[in-house]
Parts: structure tokens; C-alpha cells; sequence
């Protein structure tokens, strides 16, 4: 017999990282409490870079979401994966020139471009994508609070039920690559 329900102890474990993060800036705030010329410094320390922890946690939190999509996301030395039914494919962090959000059908997925033009759709609910997250903060000049905001549920849309698609977001876009005509 558990001590815990099931769905506390579930949400627990989804909140663990945010949970040890805020007890170490708590932990640094004890320390600055008890004073001293070494204890105020070190604990100003363990707070910030305890709170900035629980930022981050909080943020990847919030990039997770619950797995309803068929198909695997796999990250290995900087190439991103995704080995789905019916589509998938592989692209380098270095080659990656744009990440987009746009919606097809109702689902959501992440386009990524790469510098040859190709693209490649993971949804984002796939099994896997969470990690997505720490590759996209690699990312030079990515906007994580853009990066998190994306994930917003949509608002409801009035009007035409049969428009399946909606504007995409461009949420990051390498500087100084991509194609130019020439004229």
C-alpha cells in the first residue's frame, strides 16, 4: 500500500527539478539569515544560482508536454532525430537555419530548416520532444521566453470549421545564413 496517491506522487516527480531547485535557494537564504562574512556571500551565491535553477526547471516544465503523438525524438551530439510512422528525419544543430511553430490539422508541430532548404516536422507531443528544449537553448540568440510562449494553448478560433490550418511562429532564425538570389 502507497503512502502517497498515485497522481500526487506523479506530480511530485514531474515538479522534482523545480522542487530542488527552489530548496537550494532556500538553503542559501538560511545562510545569508544566520549571518556572517563568509555565510551572506556564499548563501547570496546558492541563492541566485538556486533560483535561476528553478527558472530554468520551471521553463522546461512548461516545454514538456503529455505524449500523444506516435514517433521518437532523439538527440545524439548535437543532431535532432524524429522516427515517426509515416514521416521523419535528422538535422544537425549547426545546419539548423530556422525553428517554427506552426499548426496542420490541429496538431502542433516544430519545423526545422535546414540550410539546404529541407525541413523537418516533429510533433510536439511526440515521446522524446521535451528534450528538444536544452538543444533549442543552444541555439545562438535563442529567445526562451519566445520558445516557452509558443506552447500556449491557442485561443479558440471563430469562424471557418473548416480552416484546419493556423499562422505559423517563427521562433528563431540563425543571422547571416540562408539563401540570397542573385539578381
Amino acid at each position: 500500500m502507497a503512502l502517497i496517491r498515485p497522481e500526487l506522487s506523479a506530480a511530485i516527480w514531474r515538479w522534482r527539478e523545480v522542487i530542488v531547485a527552489v530548496g537550494f535557494a532556500i538553503f542559501g537564504f538560511w545562510l545569508i539569515w544566520l549571518g556572517g562574512y563568509l555565510l551572506i556571500p556564499l548563501g547570496a551565491i546558492i541563492a541566485a544560482l538556486g533560483a535561476a535553477s528553478a527558472l530554468m526547471a520551471w521553463r522546461r516544465l512548461r516545454f514538456a508536454q503529455a505524449v500523444h503523438a506516435p514517433g521518437l525524438v532523439e538527440i545524439v551530439e548535437g543532431q535532432i532525430g524524429y522516427l515517426g510512422p509515416n514521416f521523419g528525419g535528422y538535422v544537425g544543430l549547426p545546419d539548423l537555419t530556422e525553428v517554427r511553430m506552426i499548426t496542420i490539422q490541429g496538431r502542433r508541430l516544430w519545423r526545422l530548416k535546414q540550410n539546404d532548404g529541407q525541413a523537418l516536422l516533429i510533433p510536439v507531443d511526440a515521446k522524446g520532444a521535451d528534450r528538444l528544449f536544452d538543444a533549442f537553448a543552444s541555439l545562438p540568440g535563442m529567445d526562451m521566453g519566445a520558445l516557452v510562449a509558443a506552447l500556449e494553448p491557442e485561443p479558440a478560433q471563430s469562424g471557418n470549421l473548416l480552416s484546419h490550418a493556423a499562422p505559423t511562429i517563427i521562433i528563431w532564425r540563425r543571422k547571416g545564413r540562408g539563401i540570397t538570389a542573385n539578381g
